[in-house]
């Protein structure tokens, strides 16, 4: 028996536009993932890119629950001796607020370099303006 391998074409990939105000990050990363790797198709293989571009807008709106806003940290490491920084999360949120759903969604992703592939087909801004009306994305709702 052959194992059955889908044609991904890649110009039929879709566009969807999220709304990150009010939502709780886990949940939408989660969801963000799925469509990232095209869980969401009937043509879905493990091994294959087969998902569609995200755009999510009003990135600094995520929402986090219980404590983790001043509880949590995020770690970085330079490679050097005592190059370990720590942030909190509102520090992120002040300065960077696209890397808490970037990393949020890359840590749900394959750990291969087919993740590298579908993080890029991620795009995250601040406020409600994106610079991908050309592509016409739809808008997705996600279920809280």
């Amino acid at each position: 028996m052959k194992t059955y391998l889908p044609k991904v074409d890649q110009n039929a990939r879709k566009w969807h536009v999220v709304d990150a105000d009010g939502m709780v990050l886990g949940r939408l990363a989660v969801q963000v993932a799925d469509i990232l790797r095209g869980k969401n198709k009937p043509v879905f293989t493990p091994h294959l890119d087969a998902g569609d571009f995200v755009v999510v807008i009003n990135a600094e709106k995520v929402r986090l629950t219980g404590k983790k806003e001043t509880q949590k940290t995020y770690m970085s490491y330079s490679g050097w001796r005592g190059g370990e920084r720590r942030k909190t999360v509102a520090q992120i949120r002040e300065r960077q607020p696209e890397r808490l759903i970037q990393h949020a969604v890359k840590g749900m992703l394959p750990k291969n370099r087919l993740a590298d592939r579908l993080i890029t087909k991620l795009k995250i801004y601040r406020g409600a303006v994106h610079p991908h009306q050309a592509q016409q994305p739809a808008p997705l709702t996600i279920s809280a």
